[in-house]
């Protein structure tokens, strides 16, 4: 292997040089005092055609880290952050809890308050220095992010990105934080020598335990009412026609997670039976279930105690989650994709001669899956008419409107049983942490991804406010990434009424229809903050014009090559 050699200005110079070499395409930013190097740094670079990340300015910082999530999710790829300093690295931190817990890999970085009040290049020179330093700033995000460092001097630049970089795409991966002091990014060099690839930290793949998958196939092979839960394994398409492939050896039932955040599974494929495992509870002796965080709620329903548990994983235990206590008789710590492939070739054998007992599960889980898609099909059109608009009849309308490779990213309120998604890639619910306002930036990130694909974002309003959504829509229009939201406007916090009624159904807030706190009213017209930002926006009320609404909309942005927004009033919870 090679070292490079190259002339440089700055640390920053060379910074930017090596991230662009190791792979990083994008660079959102949402600037302050901390960096004039990196701005004299790209400058530089673009004026010499030299590589270097294209800056991406995000008027917000949720916005920023939320477009690198987005584009990740669809691409893979990790990609590059920057915030300002301690304030900057505090208005992130729903963005990196949404990261964490869905294992995105980032490189989320921050400048750093200038150390020195004077004598270098660099030095403190406006009053807020003084008063935004912090002792530890990374304590901020620490418990959230996988590893956070200070770098401190160009000697170990190559050794401290490599690093970074290599912790996030391990599994679990996840973001990373590094702080930049605005001394040590401004620090005249001459030339910087670094090896073509790295040659500290990698990230290793993960393939497992073969007398696991042994044990494993052995509990499917001898259960009578096997089941496969899914949650969210889709994050790798790879592993997606592997499930299928499995599934269909045993005519398997595949259930996935209610909040999916992938697509895991075909949702038409006619051994996908819902978003319920807990139906299965009182038949099912032996379940396995795949990178489910969550598979059900232990305070309302049980599995029987007999019933046997396989928990596939790249980390089975979710080591990150303080309390986690559902029951494990096999843990098998992989990547999906080479582990469901290996246990259908063990389970092969053990399913020779059983045709006739496979073709019988397969009929009755047609059958089921029939039954259960067309009563879905009823609940929409039991709402078709409905004024107001219900949620359940504007998700069949969406879907219906979606072509199979569009992209929907929803937040929240999209009815899952109306959905049809087949292709990997092509659909992305929130986060489990649930940290609003990530869609709409997790949205514009998609479509930087994939710029000859239609993406859509299904938001709550309460979610569409938590977006900074003036910040969102300039960033729609600065950078010429169009997309459709819809926002499904309840005027309420539903998830917060929800739960008010279901810990006291028969309390005063019931009894008095007094919900303190839930409501959002008097809403806004949120299609005019997309029309001042040079986008399509309508305001529909009534069921029937919700499919012409979409097609202007999917139009505007499709045709038009401009951003559009649906301000759909649906009813309240």
């Amino acid at each position: 292997m090679k070292k490079k050699c190259i002339a440089v200005e700055t640390t920053a110079e060379a910074y930017l040089t090596l991230l662009a070499d190791r792979g990083i395409e994008y660079f959102f930013g949402n600037g302050g005092t901390d960096f004039p190097s990196i701005i004299e740094g790209l400058a530089k670079l673009r004026a010499d055609g030299r590589p270097c990340p294209i800056p991406i300015l995000a008027p917000h910082e949720m916005l920023a880290v939320s477009m690198s999530h987005g584009y990740t999710m669809v691409t893979g790829r990790p990609q590059l952050v920057m915030v300002h300093v301690s304030v900057g690295t505090a208005n992130s931190l729903i963005g990196l809890i949404n990261a964490n817990r869905l294992n995105v890999p980032m490189l989320f970085t921050a400048g750093r308050t200038p150390i020195t009040e004077s004598g270098m290049l660099g030095s403190r020179n406006v009053y807020i220095h003084w008063a935004q330093e912090s002792f530890d700033q990374g304590a901020m995000v620490r418990e959230f992010v996988k590893w956070d460092y200070e770098l401190r001097n160009f000697e170990q630049l190559e050794t401290v990105v490599d690093r970074a970089l290599g912790i996030s795409a391990s599994h679990p991966r996840g973001p990373v934080y590094l702080v930049l002091p605005r001394e040590v990014l401004a620090a005249p060099q001459k030339e910087f020598s670094y090896w073509e690839e790295p040659r500290t930290t990698r990230p290793a793949r993960l393939f497992p335990d073969l007398d696991a998958i042994g044990a494993a196939a052995k509990m499917l092979a001898e259960a009578s009412h096997p089941v496969l839960h899914v949650g969210m394994m889709g994050s790798d398409p790879e592993a997606v026609p592997e499930l299928i492939a499995l599934a269909e050896l045993g005519a398997f039932p595949v259930i996935e997670d209610r909040f999916r955040e992938f697509v895991n599974f075909p949702s038409n494929h006619p051994l996908h039976q819902g978003y319920a495992l807990w139906e299965y509870f009182p038949k099912a002796d032996a379940i396995l279930t795949i990178e489910s965080t969550v598979p059900w709620i232990p305070s309302q329903v049980q599995p029987r105690p007999e019933t046997r548990f396989i928990q596939l994983a790249v980390d089975p235990n979710f080591s990150r989650y303080p309390i986690r206590g559902f029951p494990v008789d096999l843990s098998i710590q992989s990547e999906s994709a080479p582990a469901l492939a290996a246990l259908r070739e063990a389970l092969r054998p053990l399913m020779a001669g059983r045709e006739t007992e496979i073709a019988e599960r397969r009929e009755t889980l047609e059958k089921s899956h029939a039954a259960q898609r067309a009563q879905w099909r009823e609940e929409a059109e039991n709402a078709s008419a409905s004024r107001p608009i219900e949620f359940v009849w504007l998700a069949r309308c969406i879907n219906d409107a979606l072509g199979e490779d569009d992209i929907l990213v929803n937040e929240y309120d999209m009815v899952g049983t109306q959905l049809t998604r087949t292709r990997p890639g092509t659909y992305f619910d929130h986060p489990p942490a649930a940290g609003l306002g990530w869609g709409f930036g997790a949205a514009l990130g998609a479509k930087l991804a994939a710029k000859d694909r239609a993406v859509v974002a299904t938001l709550g309003d309460g979610a569409y406010v938590f977006s900074n959504p003036a910040a969102c829509h300039f960033a729609s229009n600065a950078h010429g990434i169009p997309v459709l939201v819809v926002v499904f406007n309840n005027r309420t916090w539903g998830s917060v009424k929800r739960n008010a009624r279901a810990i006291y159904p028969d309390g005063w807030a019931v009894g008095q229809d007094d919900f303190p706190f839930t409501a959002l009213e008097p809403s806004p017209d949120f299609e005019k903050i997309c029309e001042a930002c040079g986008g399509y926006g309508e305001r529909v009320e009534a069921p029937d014009q919700i499919k012409p609404a979409l097609e202007r909309a999917l139009h505007a942005v499709r045709v038009e090559g401009r951003q559009a927004l649906l301000n759909v009033i649906c009813a309240k919870p």
